[in-house]
């Protein structure tokens, strides 16, 4: 790989690619490096297969290795003073000076060239530094201003928060620490290619590890097979019945760095299956071996909920102080910190906790701890037995009673809770959890006996609930607005079991009782926490940096008001494919020439229903291999199945394809097997052509999947996915951002309600298009797109809208697809003769850039379309930007639309 690497210094950072980076990838590099180096946060959008996780892990890899500060030896200049910079000076070439003195600042060199005096153009034609900032003065002769990449401005803008940044950083023994990266995305399979992306690199040998749960990594054979891994792990740990955890005492054999790399052999990054597979052949407990590794790691990959969810965090002893956070496929951030500082729970565990407790208080087990913990399970049952009269009825056989936060502090005070009493309830509860043996006479003998302890299902409740009261009570009861608390009725049907005779055996199906299914009334305690502000506050207010990033997190103004940080640098980052390779367009009317918005009225009607149908088939008819067609809802999916088999165009759509619809719920296998069978069945040729996929938006198939090439040639989205308007969490936490969009900046509810569609309509467009040389079709079908632009496009990644068109009529969207289509498989065949007859080691089969595709020519905009954007560009209202930051964007986006720019500062 080292032959391949191509060195960019950006911000004074050497940063090694693995190939030539992207313009997208410059752009989020810098971006990074500039968040880093001056202590801000930083929220990045890059499309899906425009390299987005290599750029993150070189360019936060190259700080980290750095020392943390530029390699280049750059002084902060003298704000009093003129810069000296080349930008600023017209009597001399920037950068090209031989005498150039100390009080000059060196122009960050972002060429990869190293040396950027040498390349003022090159054969190919492409732009360097000096061209540009020459180009620049040629259109803009009388404006000494601040240009944006200029390294004096830059510093200048980050003075304030460099200072800041510097009080972050601690010495330990007269050394400055370097901060350790958390890298946190959503599932075990994205760090998986995360690993295998590391690997590519030349930081690929940086000491690391990967975080997971007991049932990624647990690899002893009688854990394995329980059902709860975790508790069966902790029986073994704690030696009951005499046994203890073999592997768990082999774990000194793989949790070092050095001997990881160089005795076991993983020299280069590793995923969780090689550390699991290894721990196999040591005898060695991979599970622990992954967190004491921690300690030694310059990078640490998780899924995110460990950084955000306090329990998690404080359970795999995670500090984040000073530490840097990088959260990938961010896109679901607000959802998950609500999440993490939330908890619900039904009475019967609360009862069950009573009962296990009482019983340890009978038996005198810590006794003077545990009593005062049976008094607040016997006060909060009572409460909530009491409130069950007071109950309004919602929906068909539910009822609910909602309060505030601060309304359930005057009723826990009431109850003798208040933030005295739950201080002293905490360190109760520290004491029993805390395993204890005590020496008493087995059979005559003394032996050493464990104390008893709370299951942990008790455990469980408690240490959640005590996590929300601590919320509740912090910091004088600061966040208790933030919080409401749901007192919810409803009926579950439960089923059963048969009874057994008098042999030991199950009853004959003769001797069953006719009705074995019964309704039972349940009650749940919900403590919704409706500001995700809540928990990232243990985040903001300790870490260096926080990074947050994904392919889809357009609208972006919701993220710095939810998440109660500034974001001080933002970035939504191109798509590396050519315009030719995307069609994207929205269908307001089907083939039968109905009007299509898909609203609950609408929807509702067979001759939507129909409609629909017959704009699928048609889809399928035109576009061969793989379609996706994603749905608002698992109740449309329902009703449009049970529609179309009545009507017999779920038969039409099986002739054409393999259908396949997604389940509600159901094991994780099952899931894999029907996504291998859809797999299989693009790869096959038969007298049917590739396969549909019906799935629904938030959904398994929307989030995270890849589905590259034929496995989706077109996403057909029905309607626009807004959340659930009668689930009692969304209209809470509509009322609660009407409540303080003034007072906090939050979004309105109604505008938070759009975003929610609107992130989840761009995942699942986001399924198509993985990589540069892909190309597929995004068609979205509702009227409302066409009908107000305004309102529904905005909230549309920016690849996707500026790509956007409406289409009048279903025949024309048809015609247009076809002809897209057949270009596009033309273009293809065209591509695999090429590769044909291309040297084998010319071929690259990565989905990320390399250096065989060099520039070959480069035409510039005419003068006259120059003046004419800038124009509108100053003229257009907004924050003010210097115009050589406008010109730099715009020649930007000019080069990197046609594919052709070359040059790093360009970005």
């Amino acid at each position: 790989m080292a032959g391949n690497t191509v060195e960019y210094t950006i911000g004074g950072v050497k940063i090694h690619f693995p190939c030539k980076a992207y313009p997208s990838q410059l752009a989020m590099m810098n971006s990074i490096v500039r968040g880093l180096n001056h202590g801000q946060h930083c929220l990045l959008e890059s499309p899906t297969g425009s390299g987005k996780s290599l750029a993150l892990l070189c360019s936060a890899l190259a700080w980290q290795q750095n020392d943390g500060i530029p390699s280049c030896d750059v002084k902060k200049p003298d704000v009093t003073t003129p810069c000296q910079c080349a930008c600023h000076s017209r009597d001399s070439d920037p950068c090209t000076s031989s005498s150039s003195t100390a009080s000059k600042q060196p122009v960050v060199d972002l060429t990869g060239e190293g040396d950027a005096a040498q390349a003022i153009t090159s054969p190919k034609g492409e732009f360097t530094e000096i061209f540009v900032v020459k180009l620049f003065f040629i259109l803009f002769p009388q404006s000494p201003v601040s240009c944006s990449l200029c390294p004096c401005a830059s510093l200048r803008d980050g003075q304030k928060a460099g200072e800041k940044a510097k009080d972050k950083d601690k010495e330990v023994n007269g050394k400055k620490t370097i901060p350790k990266i958390f890298f946190g995305t959503r599932t075990h399979k994205q760090i998986t290619q995360l690993a295998r992306e590391l690997k590519r690199t030349l930081y690929s040998t940086v000491p690391m590890t990967i975080l997971s749960s007991r049932d990624h990594t647990c690899v002893h054979p009688e854990v394995m097979p329980h059902a709860n891994r975790n508790e069966r792990c902790k029986e073994l740990l704690e030696a009951k019945n005499g046994r203890s955890c073999r592997f768990y005492h082999n774990v000194h054999k793989m949790r070092e760095q050095s001997s990881l790399q160089w005795v076991h052999g993983l020299h280069q990054a590793w995923d969780i299956e090689e550390l699991v597979c290894l721990g196999s052949k040591l005898r060695s407990c991979a599970y622990y071996a992954a967190r004491e590794l921690m300690q030694e790691a310059c990078i640490v990959f998780c899924p995110y909920n460990y950084l955000l969810d306090p329990l998690i965090r404080n359970s795999m002893e995670i500090n984040l102080k000073g530490q840097i956070v990088v959260l990938d496929e961010a896109h679901n951030i607000e959802d998950c910190a609500r999440e993490s500082a939330s908890f619900t729970l039904n009475q019967t565990q609360l009862l069950q906790s009573r009962e296990e407790i009482e019983g340890l208080v009978t038996y005198n087990i810590r006794r003077s701890n545990h009593e005062p913990l049976l008094a607040f399970c016997c006060s909060l049952l009572n409460w909530i037995e009491e409130s069950s009269s007071a109950l309004q009825e919602r929906d068909y056989e539910s009822a609910c009673k909602v309060w505030t936060g601060k309304e359930v502090l005057g009723i826990f005070h009431g109850l003798g809770i208040t933030a005295g009493t739950f201080s002293a309830l905490q360190k109760h509860l520290e004491v029993v959890l805390e395993k204890e043996e005590r020496i008493s006479l087995v059979n005559g003998r003394e032996d050493a006996v464990q104390i008893p302890t709370i299951s942990s299902s008790t455990q469980s409740v408690l240490t959640s609930l005590f996590m929300v009261l601590e919320f509740l009570f912090r910091q004088n009861c600061r966040f208790a607005d933030d919080y409401r608390v749901a007192l919810q009725q409803s009926y579950i049907w439960t089923t059963q079991q048969d009874a057994l005779d008098v042999h030991g055996f199950f009853a004959r199906p003769s001797r069953r009782r006719q009705s074995t299914r019964t309704k039972k009334l349940v009650h749940t305690l919900s403590f919704w926490c409706l500001n995700p502000a809540v928990a990232f506050s243990d985040l903001s207010d300790s870490v260096r940096s926080i990074v947050l990033t994904s392919g889809t997190l357009s609208p972006m103004g919701s993220f710095s008001s939810e998440l109660g940080i500034k974001f001080s640098i933002q970035l939504e980052a191109s798509h590396v494919i050519s315009k030719s390779q995307v069609w994207v367009g929205t269908v307001g009317m089907g083939p039968q020439g109905r009007r299509l918005c898909a609203t609950f009225q609408h929807t509702e009607t067979f001759a939507f229903q129909d409609e629909v149908g017959a704009l699928l088939l048609k889809v399928c008819q035109t576009v061969s291999r793989g379609v996706l067609c994603f749905l608002p809802s698992y109740k449309m999916l329902d009703k449009l199945r049970d529609r179309w088999m009545n009507t017999g165009l779920w038969e039409k759509l099986e002739e054409r394809k393999t259908v396949i619809a997604e389940p509600r719920g159901g094991a994780k296998s099952d899931f894999d097997e029907l996504l291998q069978t859809y797999y299989e069945a693009i790869g096959q040729s038969g007298p049917r052509d590739g396969a549909l996929l019906i799935a629904v938006c938030r959904g398994k198939v929307s989030e995270g999947l890849d589905f590259t090439d034929d496995n989706a040639r077109a996403v057909v989205t029905i309607g626009i996915p807004f959340p659930n308007i009668k689930d009692l969490q969304v209209e809470l936490k509509m009322k609660y951002n009407d409540q303080h969009s003034k007072s906090r900046g939050l979004l309105p509810g109604g505008r938070w309600y759009e975003i929610q569609a609107y992130r989840a309509l761009n995942q699942a467009l986001g399924r198509c298009i993985r990589h540069r040389n892909d190309w597929g079709a995004l068609i979205l079908v509702d009227d409302r797109f066409r009908a107000n632009p305004n309102k529904y496009i905005t909230g549309l990644s920016k690849w996707v809208r500026q790509l956007v068109k409406h289409h009048d009529n279903f025949t024309s969207a048809i015609q247009s697809l076809v002809s897209f289509s057949q270009i596009q498989q033309g273009a293809v065949q065209t591509h695999i003769e090429e590769l044909g007859q291309m040297a084998p080691s010319s071929v690259s089969g990565s989905d990320t850039p390399t250096l065989l595709s060099p520039v070959d020519s480069l035409v510039l905009p005419q003068s006259s379309e120059v003046q004419t954007a800038l124009e509108q560009w100053f003229s257009t209202p907004g924050p003010e930007i210097s115009p050589a930051h406008c010109f730099f964007s715009l020649l930007s986006t000019y080069l990197n639309q046609q594919l052709l720019i070359s040059n790093p500062l360009l970005s």
